[in-house]
C-alpha cells in the first residue's frame, strides 16, 4: 500500500476517534442531560416556560423550555396529560429529541464506517482485478518511430533481406496481386551486440507502422497459463492497430525445444510456445502484422517455430567486417567533436568487435575527452578507451610492484609479442604493457587479428603457440621450477582451442573427421584418449615455442629491457 492510500485511510479513522471522544465526553455525569422532579416540571408548565415535550409515550419525557434548556422528567401517564399540555400551548412529540451534540458525532462515526467499508471493498476488487489481469502484458506501441536503415551502419545483406518486408507493410495489395505471401515471421540471429533490435526498429520506422517490443522473459511465469495469456494479449493489441511490427527479443526464453517431460516451468513454457505458434498461424497475411524475433542461439529453438508459416525467414546478423566497422565508427563519431581520427586504422584495429562494442569504444573515448576538458576526441582518447575495453583501467598506484615481478611480467608479455611477430606477422602487435589493470592482468599484449571467414589448422596451432609464448619465456629465463601463475588465462584459452580442434573441427587423429557432439553417447569413446591427444599437441607446440624464443633470445632480452624501461611499447618500438 502506497503513502497516498495510507493517508486516505487515516482520515475516516481520525473522524471516528474524535466522534467517539465527543460522545464519551457528553455522556459523562457532569455533562449528561439534567433530570428534574415532575413537581418542577409542573411549575415550569404553569409559568408558561415549556415549549416542547418529547417521548410522550415513554416512561421519561424530554422537556425543552422556551429559553433552550433541556431536561428529563417522569411521565405521569395520566389520560389527559397530553391534552392538558396541548391546551397549555405546548407542542407535543411522540419521537425523541434530536440533540446536535449527540447527533453530529454519531453521524461522524456512521460516515467513517461507510467510508472504510467502501475503501476495503474497492481494495479487494483491485486485488481481484490484479489477480485476473496478471496475464495482461504492459506493452505500448511505439508510434512515429524515427529509426531507419540509415541508422543501421553495416549489415548490408541483412538490410537487403528485409527491404521486401518494409515494402509489404507499405503496399500489401501489391503482393496480393501477385499471390505472394509475405513471411509471417522473421528471426534475426547472431552474436550479441550485432544490431538485431536496431534492425527491427528500423523496419517499423521505414514502414511507418507501430512497433511492439517485448522480451521473451516477459512471458516466463511460474503460474501455468499466464505466459500464453500474455501472448494472446500482445497479438490482440497489435491487431487493433491494423499494421504493426511485433518484436520478441531473446525468444529462446520461450522458444526452446519442447521437452517430453511435462513438469513445472517446462509445462508453462510449452504452453506459451504453443500459444505463440497458434497466434502466428491464426492471423491472415493481409492484416499487415509482421512478427520479428531475435536470438543468439538459433540451434536450441523448437523446429515448429522455425518452419515455413511461422518464422520462415532466418537472417543472420553477423559481426561487422572492416568496411562495416568503418561505417559504424563514422556513424557514432558523426555528431561528436573529433580531430584527426583515422577511421580506417581503427576499423582494422577493432576486428571481431560488434556494433555495440564499437559504440562503447567511441563513448568511452568521448568520456575520456570530457574528463580532460579536451576540445575534441583524438586518437589518444580512442587508444585509451581501446585498452580500457579490452584490459580494464590502468592502476595508478604501482608502488607495490616489486622489480622482480615487473621483470617476470615483462619477459612474459614479450614472449607473447615475439612469438606473434615470428609466427603470425599478419597480426599486428599494437601494444605491450607491464602496467597492471583493474581486470586483474599484471600486464597485457594487444594484437590486431586479421579479418577472415575461416581459421586454418596452421593458424590455430600458431595461435596456441602465441598463447604459450608467455609461459615459455618464463621457463627459458627463470627456469622450470620458477614459472608463475601468470599464464593461467593463456592456458585456459589454449586448452579450449586444442580441444575444439580435436573434437569439433576434425583436426585430430583419435576422432578424425568425427564430431564429439554427435557421438558423445557412444560407450566406445574414451575421454582419456582425447585428453592424451590434446596434451600431446599442446606439449609439441610448447616445445616449438621454446625453440623459437631460444633462437631469438637476444631480441627477447633487448625488447624486455626496453619494456621495463618504458613500461609500454607500441608496434613502432618493436620493428
Amino acid at each position: 500500500m502506497n503513502k497516498n492510500k495510507k493517508k486516505i485511510f487515516i482520515l475516516p479513522i481520525l473522524v471516528t476517534v474524535i466522534s467517539l471522544g465527543f460522545l464519551i465526553y457528553f455522556s459523562l455525569p457532569s455533562n449528561a442531560k439534567k433530570e428534574k422532579l415532575y413537581v418542577n416540571f409542573t411549575k415550569d408548565l404553569n409559568l408558561k416556560k415549556v415549549d416542547k415535550v418529547y417521548d410522550i409515550d415513554l416512561p421519561s419525557i424530554n422537556v425543552k423550555l422556551k429559553d433552550g434548556t433541556i431536561y428529563k422528567t417522569d411521565n405521569p401517564r395520566s389520560e389527559n396529560f397530553k391534552e392538558n399540555l396541548l391546551k397549555s400551548g405546548v407542542r407535543v412529540f411522540e419521537t425523541s429529541l434530536i440533540d446536535l451534540k449527540y447527533l453530529i458525532p454519531s453521524l461522524g462515526i456512521l460516515f467513517s464506517v461507510i467510508t472504510l467499508s467502501f475503501m476495503f471493498l474497492s481494495l479487494n476488487k483491485t486485488g481481484r482485478k490484479s489477480l485476473f489481469s496478471v496475464s495482461s502484458l504492459d506493452v505500448k506501441a511505439t508510434e512515429n518511430n524515427d529509426y531507419s536503415f540509415s541508422d543501421v551502419a553495416g549489415n548490408e545483406e541483412s538490410k537487403e533481406s528485409l527491404k521486401d518486408v518494409v515494402d509489404f507493410l507499405k503496399n500489401p495489395e501489391k503482393y496480393q496481386k501477385y499471390g505472394a505471401r509475405i513471411p509471417k515471421g522473421v528471426i534475426l540471429y547472431g552474436e550479441p551486440g550485432t544490431g538485431k533490435t536496431l534492425l527491427a526498429k528500423a523496419i517499423a520506422g521505414e514502414a511507418g507502422v507501430p512497433f511492439f517490443a517485448v522480451s521473451g522473459s516477459d512471458f516466463v511465469q511460474v503460474y501455468v497459463g499466464v505466459g500464453a495469456g500474455r501472448i494472446r494479449n500482445l497479438f490482440k493489441k497489435a491487431k487493433a492497430h491494423g499494421k504493426a511490427v511485433i518484436f520478441i527479443d531473446e525468444i529462446d526464453a520461450i522458444g526452446k525445444k519442447r521437452s517430453e517431460t511435462g513438469s513445472g516451468g517446462a509445462d508453462e513454457r510449452d504452453q506459451t510456445l504453443n500459444a505463440l505458434l497458434t497466434q502466428m498461424s491464426g492471423f491472415n497475411e493481409d492484416k499487415g502484422i509482421v512478427v520479428m524475433a531475435a536470438t543468439n542461439r538459433l540451434d536450441i529453438l523448437d523446429e515448429a517455430l522455425l518452419r515455413p508459416g511461422r518464422f520462415d525467414r532466418h537472417i543472420e546478423v553477423s559481426l561487422p567486417d572492416i568496411e562495416a566497422r568503418k561505417k559504424i565508427l563514422a556513424l557514432h563519431l558523426k555528431n561528436k567533436p573529433s580531430l584527426d581520427i583515422d577511421i580506417k586504422e581503427w576499423a582494422a584495429k577493432t576486428a571481431y568487435f560488434s556494433g555495440a562494442k564499437l559504440e562503447n569504444l567511441v563513448n568511452e573515448a568521448a568520456i575520456l575527452a570530457c574528463k580532460e576538458n579536451s576540445n575534441s576526441i583524438t586518437n589518444l582518447h580512442l587508444d585509451k578507451a581501446y585498452s580500457i575495453i579490452l584490459a580494464g583501467y590502468e592502476k595508478t598506484n604501482r608502488d607495490f610492484i616489486k622489480e622482480k615481478d615487473k621483470k617476470i611480467t615483462a619477459y612474459h608479455e614479450i614472449g607473447h609479442a615475439l612469438t606473434s611477430l615470428k609466427t603470425l606477422p599478419s597480426e599486428k602487435v599494437s601494444k605491450i604493457t607491464v602496467i597492471p589493470s583493474t581486470k586483474g592482468a599484471g600486464g597485457y599484449t594487444l594484437s590486431i587479428p586479421e579479418d577472415s571467414m575461416y581459421k586454418s589448422k596452421d593458424y590455430l596451432e600458431k595461435r596456441i603457440m602465441v598463447l604459450l609464448g608467455g609461459r615459455a619465456a618464463e621457463e627459458i629465463i627463470f627456469g622450470k621450477n620458477f614459472i608463475t601463475t601468470g599464464a593461467y588465462s593463456d592456458l585456459q584459452k589454449s586448452t579450449d582451442l586444442v580441444y575444439n580442434m580435436v573434437t569439433k573441427y576434425g583436426m585430430g587423429e583419435r576422432l578424425g573427421l568425427l564430431s564429439i557432439n554427435n557421438i558423445s553417447s557412444f560407450p566406445s569413446i574414451k575421454s582419456e584418449e582425447i585428453l592424451k591427444e590434446c596434451k600431446e599437441i599442446v606439449e609439441n607446440l610448447y616445445e616449438k615455442t621454446k625453440e623459437l624464443l631460444l633462437k631469438n633470445k637476444d631480441l627477447l632480452d633487448l625488447l624486455t629491457e626496453k619494456l621495463i624501461e618504458k613500461e609500454t611499447l607500441y608496434y613502432k618500438d618493436l620493428v
